[in-house]
């Protein structure tokens, strides 16, 4: 049975224009409407770990986390490295969400286990079209292991 608060996607993004034009999109689409959206590397591993004192912590695995590389205090990169090595999130899809187009941040990301990285396009309507396909992909085609799923 699933819980009424169910987190579906967890989306580490710091920009405030950018994480407001992405759910706009899932939701536009009716691709998701259960998002929690952390906006500094520092929350997000709070979040996910339970490291800090806000108290707010993850109590459900998402279907899909979409993680920004710059963020604030803790960079996207060590964040999927510590997910990555975390049993419970390592069969979780990460979804690298990015303006970095710089082929070293790629071949790390991959390294670490990202399942996908995307360029941010600038246009607002490739922008949407982008998210469109991720949130059509990984939250209605892609097939997760039967154990993590919510």
């Amino acid at each position: 049975m699933e819980e009424v608060n169910h987190i579906e996607v967890v989306f580490i993004e710091d920009s405030l224009e950018d994480s407001e034009l992405t759910l706009r999109s899932l939701r536009k689409y009716k691709l998701a409407n259960r998002l929690k959206v952390i906006d500094d590397g520092q929350k997000a591993v709070e979040y996910l770990f339970g490291d800090g004192q806000s108290g707010e912590s993850i109590t459900n695995i998402p279907k899909l986390i979409l993680l920004d590389l710059k963020l604030p205090k803790v960079s996207g990169l060590e964040i999927l490295e510590r997910m990555k090595k975390e049993p419970r999130f390592k069969d979780i899809p990460v979804v690298v969400l990015t303006s970095s187009n710089e082929s070293i941040d790629i071949k790390k990301a991959y390294e670490l286990g990202a399942n996908s990285y995307i360029v941010k396009p600038v246009d607002f309507a490739k922008f949407t079209e982008a998210i469109q396909q991720v949130g059509m992909y990984w939250l209605l085609l892609n097939q997760p292991p039967k154990n993590n799923i919510p």
